[in-house]
């Protein structure tokens, strides 16, 4: 395994101090969107993003739904850069989120939603891009330069951006002091990267990631980290839907990692990862009530954060710090994903 520090573990390791900088110096933009929110009321929420910026929208639809009653959906890109449809989008608010802001359908979809009646707020590191001119308003990441292919700050500083955006909207006292208290949370997370995880899935071909409500959206990131810097073949399940058909391919030693937040749905998905595990596969769940049956899942480290919407940020830092480890211990670059680009710019 090489000993060189990777930008990504770099990256990594900046992640704290990155969010301590966006709850300083997003704060004021923050605050306007969520008055401009409230003043429109808005009826629904759509995303537009893609990859791991995708991921950060799943994330903040299950936030956002559960504690505004807002539905929230994504809308694909594709509908305004490729078909050129029209939307009713009165009274509607828009969500863009895009680390370079460059990509020319996520752009399209934007400014297509304003054309089309919705408020739009774009997520995006770089205030000056395209998105940030087609949108009413933008939030800026303040993650500053990140050189691994693999998106790390940006995901967590957008979903820090959405969630801040969420605490003014609802005057969330509860929810503001579990982001001011997180980049000393994620500095412990950083410390944690899962060695027995690692030797189970260091020759392993494929596995699963579960979650469940907002960290189902972790799985989904996780799933896509495993393809990007190991090409590893890994899919992203909900606890809900895993025994309805894909539990079939599991055998004995297959591996899954079960990302539990400390939520109403914690009991019923490691409930679900003690059964998968009775059916030979080895199963490792960030939890601790876990391995409730004979042969049942594995409880592994985790920093819990003392809110269930900020519990799935050290999850997901916990995981970078694993997944750019294992990438070297299977001799594998983290920084130079095979076939990708830091911008991919799709239409």
């Amino acid at each position: 395994m090489s000993t060189t520090i990777t930008a990504m573990r770099r990256e990594i390791d900046e992640i704290p101090d990155a969010v301590a900088r966006q709850l300083e110096q997003g704060h004021a933009a923050r605050r306007q969107a969520a008055e401009a929110a409230v003043a429109l009321d808005p009826a629904f929420v759509i995303t537009v993003a893609r990859g791991s910026s995708d991921h950060v929208c799943t994330f903040l639809k299950y936030a956002w739904e559960l504690a505004l009653g807002l539905p929230v959906a994504s809308v694909g890109p594709s509908v305004a850069s490729v078909y050129g449809a029209r939307l009713r989008l009165e009274r509607g608010f828009c969500l863009a989120v895009s680390q370079s802001g460059q990509s020319p359908d996520i752009v399209a979809m934007t400014r297509n939603a304003v054309r089309d009646g919705a408020r739009a707020i774009a997520i995006t590191n770089d205030p000056a891009s395209p998105l940030a001119a087609a949108a009413h308003q933008t939030l800026a990441m303040h993650a500053g330069p990140e050189k691994s292919v693999a998106a790390t700050k940006t995901f967590v500083t957008s979903a820090v951006a959405g969630l801040g955006l969420l605490a003014e909207w609802r005057g969330d006292d509860t929810l503001r002091a579990a982001l001011n208290a997180l980049p000393a949370c994620l500095a412990e997370a950083a410390r944690i990267d899962w060695p027995e995880l690692r030797e189970c899935i260091r020759g392993a071909p494929s596995l699963f990631t579960l979650g469940r409500g907002p960290a189902w959206a972790i799985s989904n990131e996780a799933a896509l980290k495993f393809k990007e810097t190991c090409r590893l073949h890994a899919e992203s399940y909900s606890s809900a839907e895993i025994l309805h058909g894909p539990v079939s391919i599991v055998d004995e030693g297959f591996p899954v990692l079960a990302f539990a937040v400390g939520d109403a749905a914690e009991a019923g998905l490691t409930e679900v990862a003690d059964r998968i595990a009775g059916m030979g596969a080895r199963v490792f769940v960030t939890a601790e009530q876990a391995g409730g049956q004979a042969h049942g899942a594995r409880p592994i480290a985790h920093r819990r954060t003392g809110h269930p919407l900020t519990d799935p940020l050290a999850l997901i830092v916990s995981f970078y710090a694993m997944v750019e480890r294992l990438a070297r211990e299977r001799g594998i670059d983290p920084d130079t994903p095979r076939h990708l680009r830091k911008v991919t710019e799709t239409v």
